[in-house]
């Protein structure tokens, strides 16, 4: 099964609120979130990264939320739906985000310059990080607080706010803090050598 396809079936199966069908088609037709790199050079900085990165955190979610003491200690009962929501969507911000550009690189074997493509940020929408994914996603689906505060907050402490205003959401809103361990798991575990 390709990404797009093990995308396509987490989405389709768990994720069926009214304008579910709406945001999946413009992913689909009126994005690239399915061949966009996750970014421009830390992590799945290639064709395809931001599925992979995704897939990478719902799975990173899933099997956190399974954990007994993170399902008795926190009371963190996750539907199905929010995991796939939250998880799935919450990079929506880099759709139409990044562009291909060329500079000149020394082929090491040749000793020859050429022109080698790399990514570059276009930002034609500049309203934040997770904030512009919940303004995106809340166009389509209705998000629960819980889950626009996971989306919003997903970065953690690797995210520029203030120190405290982050540690007081992830304290309020724990699957904001699930989330922002899946994301960190995902992006420097899974992915940080890619």
């Amino acid at each position: 099964m390709t990404d797009k396809e093990l995308f396509l079936d987490i989405y389709r199966k768990n994720i069926t609120r009214e304008g579910s069908d709406r945001l999946l088609d413009f992913l689909e037709n009126k994005s690239d979130f399915f061949t966009a790199p996750a970014s421009t050079r830390y992590h799945n900085a290639f064709e395809g990264g931001l599925l992979r990165h995704s897939l990478n955190v719902y799975e990173c979610l899933v099997h956190y939320l399974e954990r007994e003491r993170v399902k008795d200690t926190y009371k963190l009962n996750v539907s199905d739906e929010t995991a796939a929501v939250v998880a799935l969507l919450h990079d929506v911000c880099k759709v139409n985000f990044y562009t291909v550009s060329y500079r000149n690189a020394k082929d090491e074997k040749t000793g020859q310059w050429e022109k080698v493509p790399y990514y570059t940020i276009n930002d034609t929408l500049p309203y934040g990080h997770g904030e512009k994914s919940v303004y995106m996603v809340s166009g389509f689906i209705r998000l629960s607080r819980e889950e626009a505060m996971a989306i919003r907050w997903h970065m953690g402490f690797s995210g520029i706010e203030d120190k405290n205003t982050i540690g007081r959401a992830l304290e309020k809103y724990p699957l904001a803090f699930a989330l922002s361990v899946a994301d960190m798991e995902a992006s420097y575990f899974l992915e940080g050598g890619e």
